[in-house]
Protein backbone atom coordinates (compact mmCIF):
# COMPACT_ATOMS: atom_id res chain seq x y z
CA UNK A 1 0.00 0.00 0.00
CA UNK A 2 1.42 3.40 -1.00
CA UNK A 3 1.76 6.14 1.59
CA UNK A 4 1.78 9.91 1.11
CA UNK A 5 5.52 9.96 1.72
CA UNK A 6 6.16 7.10 -0.71
CA UNK A 7 4.12 8.79 -3.44
CA UNK A 8 6.12 12.00 -3.02
CA UNK A 9 9.42 10.13 -3.28
CA UNK A 10 8.34 8.19 -6.36
CA UNK A 11 7.27 11.35 -8.19
CA UNK A 12 10.58 13.16 -7.60
CA UNK A 13 12.82 13.91 -10.58
CA UNK A 14 16.03 15.88 -10.00
CA UNK A 15 16.46 17.52 -6.57
CA UNK A 16 15.96 21.01 -8.02
CA UNK A 17 12.85 19.96 -9.91
CA UNK A 18 11.56 18.11 -6.86
CA UNK A 19 12.06 21.13 -4.55
CA UNK A 20 10.31 23.51 -6.94
CA UNK A 21 7.50 21.07 -7.56
CA UNK A 22 7.08 20.40 -3.85
CA UNK A 23 6.90 24.11 -3.00
CA UNK A 24 4.27 24.75 -5.66
CA UNK A 25 2.30 21.69 -4.56
CA UNK A 26 2.46 22.66 -0.90
CA UNK A 27 1.30 26.20 -1.68
CA UNK A 28 -1.72 24.68 -3.39
CA UNK A 29 -2.32 22.33 -0.44
CA UNK A 30 -2.25 25.31 1.95
CA UNK A 31 -4.71 27.22 -0.23
CA UNK A 32 -7.08 24.27 -0.31
CA UNK A 33 -6.84 23.78 3.46
CA UNK A 34 -7.83 27.42 3.94
CA UNK A 35 -10.67 27.02 1.47
CA UNK A 36 -11.99 23.84 3.11
CA UNK A 37 -11.93 25.58 6.51
CA UNK A 38 -13.90 28.55 5.18
CA UNK A 39 -16.47 26.24 3.61
CA UNK A 40 -16.93 24.45 6.95
CA UNK A 41 -17.19 27.77 8.75
CA UNK A 42 -19.94 28.82 6.37
CA UNK A 43 -21.90 25.65 7.19
CA UNK A 44 -22.19 26.65 10.85
CA UNK A 45 -21.75 30.38 10.44
CA UNK A 46 -18.94 30.33 13.00
CA UNK A 47 -15.73 28.63 14.00
CA UNK A 48 -12.13 29.29 14.93
CA UNK A 49 -11.42 30.32 11.37
CA UNK A 50 -8.65 32.80 12.20
CA UNK A 51 -6.51 30.00 13.61
CA UNK A 52 -7.27 27.71 10.67
CA UNK A 53 -6.19 30.31 8.14
CA UNK A 54 -3.08 31.17 10.14
CA UNK A 55 -1.92 27.57 10.62
CA UNK A 56 -2.72 26.34 7.10
CA UNK A 57 0.86 26.53 5.83
CA UNK A 58 2.12 24.50 8.79
CA UNK A 59 -0.62 21.90 8.32
CA UNK A 60 0.06 21.63 4.59
CA UNK A 61 3.73 20.86 5.22
CA UNK A 62 2.94 18.47 8.07
CA UNK A 63 0.34 16.39 6.24
CA UNK A 64 1.57 16.64 2.67
CA UNK A 65 5.34 16.66 3.15
CA UNK A 66 6.66 15.67 6.57
CA UNK A 67 4.39 12.93 7.87
CA UNK A 68 4.19 9.28 6.86
CA UNK A 69 0.51 8.35 6.50
CA UNK A 70 -1.80 5.94 4.76
CA UNK A 71 -4.93 7.98 4.03
CA UNK A 72 -7.14 4.93 3.55
CA UNK A 73 -5.75 3.27 6.69
CA UNK A 74 -5.77 6.01 9.37
CA UNK A 75 -5.01 3.56 12.21
CA UNK A 76 -2.01 1.99 10.46
CA UNK A 77 0.50 1.20 13.22
CA UNK A 78 3.42 2.69 11.30
CA UNK A 79 1.80 6.10 10.87
CA UNK A 80 3.22 9.29 12.29
CA UNK A 81 0.92 10.62 15.00
CA UNK A 82 -0.45 14.18 14.91
CA UNK A 83 -1.93 15.31 18.22
CA UNK A 84 -4.24 18.33 18.26
CA UNK A 85 -3.74 19.54 21.82
CA UNK A 86 -5.69 22.74 21.08
CA UNK A 87 -8.97 20.97 20.35
CA UNK A 88 -10.75 24.16 19.33
CA UNK A 89 -8.57 24.12 16.17
CA UNK A 90 -10.54 21.09 14.96
CA UNK A 91 -11.82 22.91 11.87
CA UNK A 92 -8.19 23.41 10.80
CA UNK A 93 -7.28 19.75 11.29
CA UNK A 94 -10.41 18.56 9.47
CA UNK A 95 -9.40 20.70 6.50
CA UNK A 96 -5.92 19.13 6.53
CA UNK A 97 -7.35 15.60 6.84
CA UNK A 98 -9.63 16.28 3.87
CA UNK A 99 -6.69 17.57 1.83
CA UNK A 100 -4.61 14.52 2.83
CA UNK A 101 -7.41 12.18 1.70
CA UNK A 102 -8.20 10.77 5.16
CA UNK A 103 -11.71 12.29 5.16
CA UNK A 104 -13.93 12.71 2.11
CA UNK A 105 -14.50 16.29 0.98
CA UNK A 106 -18.25 15.74 0.97
CA UNK A 107 -18.19 15.36 4.76
CA UNK A 108 -17.33 19.01 5.29
CA UNK A 109 -20.99 19.83 4.66
CA UNK A 110 -21.80 18.01 7.92
CA UNK A 111 -19.40 20.06 10.06
CA UNK A 112 -20.80 20.61 13.54
CA UNK A 113 -24.08 18.85 12.80
CA UNK A 114 -25.73 16.11 14.83
CA UNK A 115 -24.16 12.69 14.15
CA UNK A 116 -21.34 14.28 12.13
CA UNK A 117 -17.82 12.84 12.29
CA UNK A 118 -16.63 16.46 12.37
CA UNK A 119 -17.75 17.96 15.71
CA UNK A 120 -16.79 21.54 16.47
CA UNK A 121 -14.18 20.45 19.01
CA UNK A 122 -11.80 17.58 18.26
CA UNK A 123 -12.93 14.16 19.51
CA UNK A 124 -10.90 11.04 18.77
CA UNK A 125 -13.88 8.70 18.99
CA UNK A 126 -15.61 10.45 16.09
CA UNK A 127 -13.00 11.40 13.52
CA UNK A 128 -10.49 9.31 11.53
CA UNK A 129 -7.04 10.81 11.98
CA UNK A 130 -7.94 12.60 15.22
CA UNK A 131 -5.51 10.96 17.66
CA UNK A 132 -6.75 12.58 20.90
CA UNK A 133 -9.76 14.47 22.19
CA UNK A 134 -8.44 17.96 22.82
CA UNK A 135 -10.06 20.80 24.68
CA UNK A 136 -8.56 21.11 28.15
CA UNK A 137 -5.55 23.14 27.10
CA UNK A 138 -2.11 22.03 28.19
CA UNK A 139 -2.77 18.28 28.12
CA UNK A 140 -1.57 17.37 24.64
CA UNK A 141 2.15 17.50 25.30
CA UNK A 142 1.82 15.17 28.31
CA UNK A 143 -0.05 12.68 26.12
CA UNK A 144 2.57 13.09 23.39
CA UNK A 145 5.37 12.29 25.83
CA UNK A 146 3.66 9.06 26.85
CA UNK A 147 2.94 8.16 23.24
CA UNK A 148 6.53 8.81 22.16
CA UNK A 149 7.82 6.68 25.04
CA UNK A 150 5.46 3.86 24.12
CA UNK A 151 6.43 3.91 20.45
CA UNK A 152 10.11 3.82 21.36
CA UNK A 153 9.64 0.86 23.70
CA UNK A 154 7.80 -1.01 20.94
CA UNK A 155 10.57 -0.29 18.45
CA UNK A 156 8.16 1.68 16.27
CA UNK A 157 10.06 4.41 14.34
CA UNK A 158 6.99 6.63 13.94
CA UNK A 159 7.15 10.30 14.87
CA UNK A 160 4.82 12.07 17.29
CA UNK A 161 3.87 15.61 16.32
CA UNK A 162 2.13 17.61 19.04
CA UNK A 163 0.38 20.76 17.83
CA UNK A 164 -0.40 23.33 20.51
CA UNK A 165 -1.28 27.00 20.94
CA UNK A 166 0.73 29.74 22.60
CA UNK A 167 -2.06 29.96 25.19
CA UNK A 168 -1.05 26.50 26.37
CA UNK A 169 2.30 27.95 27.44
CA UNK A 170 0.39 29.41 30.39
CA UNK A 171 -0.27 25.90 31.71
CA UNK A 172 2.11 24.31 34.21
CA UNK A 173 1.49 20.83 32.78
CA UNK A 174 3.06 21.95 29.50
CA UNK A 175 6.38 22.67 31.19
CA UNK A 176 6.28 19.50 33.29
CA UNK A 177 5.85 17.55 30.05
CA UNK A 178 8.64 19.54 28.38
CA UNK A 179 11.01 18.66 31.21
CA UNK A 180 9.96 14.99 31.07
CA UNK A 181 10.49 14.78 27.31
CA UNK A 182 14.05 16.04 27.62
CA UNK A 183 14.76 13.74 30.58
CA UNK A 184 13.67 10.72 28.55
CA UNK A 185 15.58 11.91 25.46
CA UNK A 186 12.53 11.67 23.22
CA UNK A 187 14.09 12.22 19.83
CA UNK A 188 10.88 10.99 18.18
CA UNK A 189 8.82 13.94 19.47
CA UNK A 190 8.31 17.20 17.56
CA UNK A 191 6.17 19.93 19.12
CA UNK A 192 4.60 22.62 16.94
CA UNK A 193 3.61 25.83 18.75
CA UNK A 194 1.27 28.27 17.00
CA UNK A 195 2.45 31.65 18.29
CA UNK A 196 -0.43 33.79 17.00
CA UNK A 197 -0.37 36.15 19.98
CA UNK A 198 -4.11 35.89 20.61
CA UNK A 199 -6.13 34.28 23.40
CA UNK A 200 -9.80 34.45 24.32
CA UNK A 201 -9.13 37.24 26.83
CA UNK A 202 -6.80 39.28 24.65
CA UNK A 203 -3.20 39.42 23.41
CA UNK A 204 -1.18 36.46 24.69
CA UNK A 205 1.69 38.57 26.00
CA UNK A 206 -0.68 40.73 28.04
CA UNK A 207 -2.38 37.69 29.61
CA UNK A 208 0.90 36.07 30.68
CA UNK A 209 4.19 37.01 29.09
CA UNK A 210 6.14 34.01 27.81
CA UNK A 211 9.14 35.61 26.10
CA UNK A 212 12.00 34.88 25.61
CA UNK A 213 10.25 31.76 24.38
CA UNK A 214 13.05 30.09 22.41
CA UNK A 215 15.42 30.48 25.34
CA UNK A 216 12.93 28.83 27.69
CA UNK A 217 12.52 25.73 25.52
CA UNK A 218 16.26 25.55 24.97
CA UNK A 219 16.84 25.72 28.74
CA UNK A 220 14.49 22.74 29.13
CA UNK A 221 16.77 20.68 26.86
CA UNK A 222 14.93 20.91 23.53
CA UNK A 223 16.22 21.53 20.03
CA UNK A 224 14.53 24.85 19.14
CA UNK A 225 13.65 26.62 15.93
CA UNK A 226 11.56 29.77 15.52
CA UNK A 227 10.28 30.68 12.07
CA UNK A 228 7.59 32.65 10.26
CA UNK A 229 4.76 30.12 10.11
CA UNK A 230 3.34 31.76 6.99
CA UNK A 231 6.62 31.60 5.04
CA UNK A 232 6.20 28.27 3.29
CA UNK A 233 9.88 27.80 2.45
CA UNK A 234 10.83 28.47 6.09
CA UNK A 235 8.19 26.02 7.32
CA UNK A 236 9.42 23.27 4.99
CA UNK A 237 13.02 23.82 6.08
CA UNK A 238 12.02 23.79 9.76
CA UNK A 239 10.23 20.44 9.49
CA UNK A 240 13.13 18.94 7.55
CA UNK A 241 15.67 20.18 10.08
CA UNK A 242 13.62 18.92 13.03
CA UNK A 243 13.60 15.42 11.58
CA UNK A 244 17.33 15.54 10.80
CA UNK A 245 18.61 16.41 14.29
CA UNK A 246 21.06 13.67 15.26
CA UNK A 247 21.00 14.15 19.04
CA UNK A 248 18.38 12.19 21.05
CA UNK A 249 16.47 15.28 22.15
CA UNK A 250 12.88 16.43 21.65
CA UNK A 251 12.40 19.14 19.05
CA UNK A 252 10.13 22.20 19.06
CA UNK A 253 9.26 24.55 16.22
CA UNK A 254 7.81 27.92 17.23
CA UNK A 255 5.69 29.24 14.37
CA UNK A 256 4.84 32.94 14.37
CA UNK A 257 1.57 33.08 12.46
CA UNK A 258 -0.98 35.72 11.45
CA UNK A 259 -4.59 35.04 12.37
CA UNK A 260 -6.80 35.08 9.28
CA UNK A 261 -3.81 34.75 6.92
CA UNK A 262 -4.79 34.92 3.26
CA UNK A 263 -7.96 36.95 3.75
CA UNK A 264 -6.91 40.57 4.42
CA UNK A 265 -10.24 41.75 5.82
CA UNK A 266 -10.11 38.93 8.39
CA UNK A 267 -6.43 39.50 9.17
CA UNK A 268 -7.35 43.00 10.32
CA UNK A 269 -10.17 42.07 12.67
CA UNK A 270 -9.66 42.94 16.32
CA UNK A 271 -10.06 40.22 18.95
CA UNK A 272 -9.84 37.60 16.25
CA UNK A 273 -9.47 34.61 18.57
CA UNK A 274 -13.07 33.84 17.61
CA UNK A 275 -13.87 35.97 14.57
CA UNK A 276 -17.36 37.26 13.96
CA UNK A 277 -18.07 36.62 10.28
CA UNK A 278 -21.21 37.96 8.63
CA UNK A 279 -23.12 35.49 6.39
CA UNK A 280 -22.12 37.15 3.13
CA UNK A 281 -18.45 37.33 4.16
CA UNK A 282 -17.79 33.61 3.89
CA UNK A 283 -18.14 33.66 0.12
CA UNK A 284 -16.25 36.95 -0.04
CA UNK A 285 -13.36 35.32 1.83
CA UNK A 286 -13.35 32.33 -0.53
CA UNK A 287 -13.36 34.70 -3.51
CA UNK A 288 -10.32 36.52 -2.09
CA UNK A 289 -8.46 33.23 -1.72
CA UNK A 290 -9.39 32.12 -5.23
CA UNK A 291 -8.34 35.44 -6.76
CA UNK A 292 -4.86 35.03 -5.31
CA UNK A 293 -4.41 31.63 -7.00
CA UNK A 294 -3.31 31.05 -10.61
CA UNK A 295 -6.36 30.11 -12.66
CA UNK A 296 -5.20 26.54 -13.15
CA UNK A 297 -4.68 25.99 -9.42
CA UNK A 298 -8.07 27.10 -8.18
CA UNK A 299 -10.25 24.58 -6.39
Amino acid sequence: MTTITETRQQSAATPAESDAHSHADLARHAYRIRRFALRMGEVQGQGYIGQALGLADVLAVAFCHAMNLRPDEPEWEGRDRFLLSHGHYAIALYAALIEAGVIAEAELETYGSDDSRLPMSGMATYTPGMEISGGSLGQGLSIAVGMALGLRQKGNPAWVFNSMSDGELDEGATWEAAMSAAHHQLGNLITLVDVNQQQADGPSQRILGFEPLADKWRAFGWHVQRVDGNDLAAVIAAFDQARDVSEPVPRVILFDTLMGKGVPFLEQREKNHFIRVDPEEWQQAIAVLDAAQPAGDRA
